[in-house]
């Protein structure tokens, strides 16, 4: 299967599987505060995987592919030959192989 198919089968796999919850610094789900999180740090739920809103501001990654903060998504992308198993990231996001891989958080789009 070529990159392209295994980066957006995981992609579409892993916006299924995304959870609503926070991260921590360690990389486990947080749990729910009653302080406010840093403003746009996590996308809010429910929205377009792929968007301005879907990004990972701790991670640099969309939320919706962010397996730090979502460790369901790993197995996804492992069954996909998509993972770097020496920095226990996506291959596709793996920055520390390749800094080319920086994911570029997508422009906002102005309300019609």
């Amino acid at each position: 299967m070529s990159s392209v198919y295994r980066v957006a089968f995981a992609s579409l796999v892993c916006s299924f599987a995304l959870s609503s919850s926070g991260c921590k610094k360690d990389g486990h789900a947080a749990a729910p505060s009653a302080a406010p999180a840093a403003e746009g740090a996590h996308a809010p739920a429910g929205v377009k995987p792929g968007s301005h809103e879907d990004w990972c501001v701790e991670h640099d990654v969309p939320e919706s592919q962010c397996t730090r903060c979502n460790k369901e998504l790993v197995a996804a992308f492992k069954a996909t030959g998509d993972w770097c198993s020496s920095h226990e990231v996506p291959e596709s996001h793996c920055v520390a192989c390749d800094p080319s891989r920086k994911k570029v958080r997508p422009p906002k789009v102005a309300a019609p």
